[in-house]
């Protein structure tokens, strides 16, 4: 028996019926024990990270994953793993912007315009990692501040801040 797209019947109810759901990373590629089985990469965004309920598709079929709050994904995480196959998780590269103040002032004025556009940033040491954007990349330029637009992985998701506040001048 075939489907309408020429494909074993059996092939799509199991790709269909196949869904894992799974509460706990098992380890990550770099130190799990793969004992000949296949290794399967699995890409996700970096947003994804942050996500307690993520859907995969993988050779298995749907992969469930469902985290309590607070857990979170990294790159490298094994996620499945039968005498098979064992599957991981590989977060995609993003287009970002690095920047480098070289003065506490310009440090301040950035951080103040990048506030102002609530736009979530990463710190690695010096430097402030956030997406890259054209309008950012302009607002840089303009402002001095040595930069380089670049793609790689993160190895945290972009997270805004969740401190309650308002633009209210008092006068409404």
């Amino acid at each position: 028996m075939r489907t309408a797209c020429r494909t074993p019947a059996r092939a799509a109810v199991r790709a269909v019926l196949s869904v894992s759901i799974a509460a706990r990373v098992l380890g990550t590629i770099a130190n799990f024990a793969i004992d000949g089985r296949r290794v399967e990469r699995v890409e996700i965004a970096s947003d994804d990270l942050a996500r307690r309920i993520i859907r995969l598709r993988a050779s298995v079929g749907e992969l469930g994953l469902r985290f309590e709050s607070g857990a979170a994904l990294r790159d490298g995480d094994v996620v499945f793993a039968d005498s098979e196959r064992v599957i991981y998780v590989d977060v995609a590269v993003d287009e970002l912007l690095v920047a480098k103040p070289q003065t506490l002032e310009a440090a301040a004025r950035l951080g103040h315009a990048l506030g102002n556009r609530h736009l979530p940033v990463q710190f690695e040491g010096r430097e402030l990692v956030l997406r890259y954007d054209r309008l950012v990349e302009a607002l840089l330029r303009e402002s001095g501040v040595v930069f380089a637009r670049v793609r790689r992985k993160v190895a945290a998701p972009f997270r805004h801040a969740h401190a309650p506040h308002g633009h209210d001048d008092g006068f409404s």
